[in-house]
């Protein structure tokens, strides 16, 4: 026989949480109205029934001592101010129930300081209940009795109001306060979601507790990531495809004139298309595959930018370096040399044919690398979007007098897969400082 199910588990951590924040609240306020009670309330009800007790043991004693002429006195004195109902009977009262924890302390209070036990019993005679207590004094039985309002005490009444108002504050509060911590958690659930279904979500509130908030500032920092990523990609294939028809119109059109005459020059200029084809497609590649993690070496810094002088040089640049101190430094080196080739390549194409000056500085924890050149400078408005695939400053689209529109793309790329900056800043003669720090 399956086991019998009373209570099933909340399964979303709105309701995990609200559940168990409901539940240590509940336990709390048991808690607090049982110390309460056995500390306070118990101790005073007491000290109540015990006087209320004497008041009655006293009374009856008081009665059975009057003379006869003086007891109709007495008994109206006492019902007048102390709201207590005195007669003599020989007939016991039956016992009527209804017995609450205030008449048990009571009944303790009567039997102790009577000697022998004494019961509280209850009437209803009209529409009030009544308590009775039926002491022996000098060879009589006296019934003294009072009526509820005496005690003023509901406590089924009291117990229902105290556990539906504290269960509603309790219900409210956890609601509103899981609520509040559940809510970005949903956001950034719906968020995930869209995401992985290939839409773009929209940027999370970044507001609520400290933990939550970061949490939310990460995920839009990696939506943004996203985003960027998914338009470089976009503006990479949209790229390679407008720069790839140029040469391959040009080959067209040379092998229809090699169908008709070939030419050694014709053949010589379609080798240097396809270099220059070659050249597009491993920038684009090399873009893609940017972010690739490389294994770290302990290098000379010094040395490895002297080579990369060396062979800009080689290629006809005018370049000025003074040798650095060697300087040891664990770096990915071919991520380095990548950069540093596509920076001195940038100054000597934009540097209007002004020598391009290469300077050094810092130590193992902390070297800058500057590449000057005496250009036209760029634009501030231009910053931030030349490091974008295939944005050129120069609008003619010629690889001969723009490059690919790549290499400050790559350079950036790979700087930040390394934790390196790269900025490009306005020198005060003109001309632009290219700045890696490392």
């Amino acid at each position: 026989m399956p086991p019998i199910i009373f209570f099933k588990q909340p399964s979303t951590l709105f309701g995990k949480t609200a559940a168990t924040v409901a539940l240590a609240l509940v336990v709390m306020q048991i808690l607090t109205i049982s110390v309460t009670y056995y500390t306070v309330l118990r101790p005073l009800a007491q000290r109540s029934a015990d006087d209320l007790a004497a008041l009655i043991i006293i009374s009856a004693q008081t009665w059975v001592e009057l003379p006869p002429a003086a007891r109709p006195d007495f008994k109206d004195e006492l019902a007048y101010s102390h709201d207590l109902w005195l007669s003599e009977t020989d007939t016991p009262l039956p016992d009527g129930g209804h017995h609450l924890p205030y008449l048990q302390l009571l009944e303790a209070a009567l039997t102790q300081r009577a000697g022998s036990p004494i019961h509280v019993k209850t009437s209803q005679p009209a529409a009030e209940l009544w308590y009775w207590a039926e002491i022996a004094a000098g060879g009589k039985q006296i019934r003294i009795g009072f009526p509820q309002q005496r005690i003023g005490t509901q406590p089924t009444l009291a117990l229902a109001l105290v556990l539906g108002i504290v269960s509603l504050l309790t219900l409210l509060t956890s609601l509103l306060l899981v609520r509040r911590l559940t809510l970005p958690l949903a956001r950034l659930t719906a968020a995930s979601t869209r995401m992985g279904e290939g839409a773009t979500p929209e940027l999370l509130p970044e507001s609520g507790p400290l933990e939550l908030a970061t949490l939310a500032h990460a995920f839009n920092r990696m939506t943004r990531q996203v985003r960027e990523l998914l338009d470089n990609r976009t503006t990479l294939l949209a790229g390679i495809s407008h720069d790839l028809r140029t040469p391959l119109a040009r080959l067209r059109l040379a092998l229809e004139i090699l169908a008709e005459k070939p030419s050694p020059e014709l053949i010589a200029r379609m080798n240097r298309d396809i270099e220059e084809m070659n050249h597009m497609i491993g920038s684009f590649l090399d873009l893609a595959r940017g972010l690739h993690n490389e294994e770290k070496q302990r290098v000379n810094i010094g040395e490895l930018i002297g080579q990369a002088v060396e062979d800009a040089r080689s290629g006809g640049a005018t370049i000025e370096w003074m040798p650095c101190a060697p300087q040891q430094r664990e770096c990915a080196p071919r991520a380095l040399r990548r950069i540093l080739d596509n920076l001195l390549q940038n100054a000597v194409r934009y540097g209007g044919g002004a020598p391009v000056r290469v300077e050094c500085d810092g130590d193992e924890n902390n070297m800058v690398i500057r590449i000057l050149d005496r250009g036209p400078g760029i634009a501030a408005d231009q910053i931030e979007a030349v490091f974008r695939p295939f944005y050129r400053i120069e609008s003619s689209r010629s690889a001969a007098t723009g490059g690919s529109g790549l290499g400050l793309a790559i350079a950036k790329q790979l700087a930040d897969a390394n934790g390196w900056r790269i900025e490009l800043l306005p020198r005060a003669e003109g001309g632009t400082e290219a700045r890696l720090s490392l």
